[in-house]
Parts: C-alpha cells; sequence; structure tokens
C-alpha cells in the first residue's frame, strides 16, 4: 500500500514531519523493498503536492535517525535495521524478553526520588493519597543502542532503597529480588504512539519528528497486590512489540 499523500496544513503538524512519518509507515509496510530506495524527491514532491525543500527536510530527519541514507548519484537508500521484538505477557521482563536479540543489555539509573503519591498514582498502587513513593528515571540500552526510556514509581514503605538495588543491578527484577520479592506478573499494558519529546530526543538519541511507542504498565505481586507502576518510551524504529497470551 502506497504512502497516504494526503497531508493537511495549518493542523500544527509541520508539513515536513507529516510527510516524514508517511514515508517511515511505508518503509515499515514494505512499500519500496523491490527497489530499496524511497522514491525521488521530485516524486515525492508531487505526490504530497509541496516543493521540494520539504520533501529534503523529511529526508533529513529520516536520514538522522537511521532510516534513510543518501547515496551520491544512487538516491535515498533504506537502511536495513532489524528491530527488536518484546514481548509482552503475564510475566514480562526486559532483559529475558531480549533473549538473544542482544549481546549485552544495560539499566542505567537516571534519577530517583521521594514523592507523595497523586490522586492517580494512589489509585494504580493501591495506597492512600499523598502515601511516600519512590520515583526512578531509567535508560536501558542493548547492544550500546538506546531502546527504552522509562519513569516507575514504587511504593516506598515496601521498596525502601529500591534505587540503590536498581544503579547496582540495572535490574528491576533484581532490584525486587534484594529486597524480598521474588515474583511479579503483569497486570495491564496500555500502548500508545507519539512523537518523540525533547527528553526523548536526548536520552534516545532521536530527531524531531521520530516515533515513539508508550508503555503505561502496572505489575503486582502473586497476591495481586501492585508493586509498579511505569511510564516507559520506546524507539519505534528499534522496539517491536508482540501480546502473548
Amino acid at each position: 500500500m502506497a504512502a497516504d499523500s494526503t497531508v493537511q496544513r495549518q493542523s500544527g503538524v509541520a508539513l515536513w514531519r507529516q510527510i516524514a512519518d508517511r514515508i517511515r509507515a511505508s518503509i515499515a509496510g514494505g512499500d519500496y523493498d523491490e527497489s530499496g530506495r524511497v522514491p525521488p524527491e521530485t516524486v515525492l514532491a508531487a505526490q504530497f503536492g509541496v516543493n521540494r525543500h520539504t520533501v529534503r527536510s523529511a529526508l533529513a530527519a529520516l536520514a538522522r535517525e537511521g532510516i534513510v541514507r543518501p547515496v551520491q548519484g544512487v538516491g535515498t537508500l533504506i537502511e536495513r535495521k532489524e528491530r527488536l521484538n518484546f514481548p509482552i505477557s503475564r510475566r514480562t521482563r526486559f532483559i529475558e524478553g531480549l533473549g538473544s536479540q542482544a549481546r549485552e543489555t544495560e539499566g542505567l539509573l537516571l534519577q530517583s526520588a521521594h514523592e507523595p503519591a497523586s490522586a492517580d498514582l494512589a489509585r494504580r498502587l493501591g495506597v492512600p493519597e499523598g502515601a511516600s513513593v519512590i520515583r526512578l528515571e531509567t535508560l536501558r540500552k542493548a547492544d550500546g543502542r538506546p531502546v527504552s526510556r522509562a519513569t516507575a514509581w514504587f511504593p516506598a514503605e515496601r521498596f525502601s532503597g529500591i534505587d540503590e538495588a536498581y544503579r547496582d543491578s540495572g535490574s528491576i527484577t533484581a532490584a525486587f529480588r534484594r529486597l524480598g520479592l521474588a515474583d511479579y506478573v503483569r497486570v495491564s499494558t496500555e500502548v500508545t504512539a507519539s512523537h518523540a519529546e525533547s527528553g526523548d530526543m536526548k536520552d534516545l538519541d532521536l530527531s524531531a519528528g521520530a516515533v515513539v511507542l508508550v508503555t503505561r504498565s502496572l505489575n503486582a505481586d502473586p497476591e495481586g497486590v501492585p508493586v509498579q507502576y511505569a511510564v516507559s518510551r520506546f524507539p519505534a524504529d528499534r522496539v517491536q512489540f508482540t501480546v502473548e497470551n
């Protein structure tokens, strides 16, 4: 299926960004697999009803993301980079989920803080509003490439010291185990998509216009008591999800 050639002017989203999104979707859908190249700027300009400068800006953004590569005298080549497949199941685990897809995985603690639970967070974690929770800001890498930027909250009364435990281990599972929680299960996962924000571009090494997959997930202990709520952001060109029953 060819890319949607409709762009919306005065929509608040720059034309080059809309075009980059459509070209990205066409690449993901295999529309250009036969040639291995994106159509010439003149063809894309006519398809989207814009000038070549706008198309050039869209292709430059995709090149910064590593999705395409311009080659003098040849055209704009599509870079073949396989996405990491990340399974979402009742026992979702980052390192176990990647398995043999990555030689090395790394979990970095960017920041931690104690804060009072908002009404929404208290409802999700099953704690009183205003109760102390521990917030962790983390970055995960696979073979040196950033693949996840997450904000996670934990009941402070039960998981005091989880920031140090995560800093030492780089793993939520290992940190839980160190604090006495041997197992936990995924209760729910919500997945949406959005354009990368400034923090995503910095931490995940993305360019303006890149798309991120956003998960909002709740984990609980085997008795069903919530232990973690997290909002995670994944580069859409590096990670895909598989939902397992």
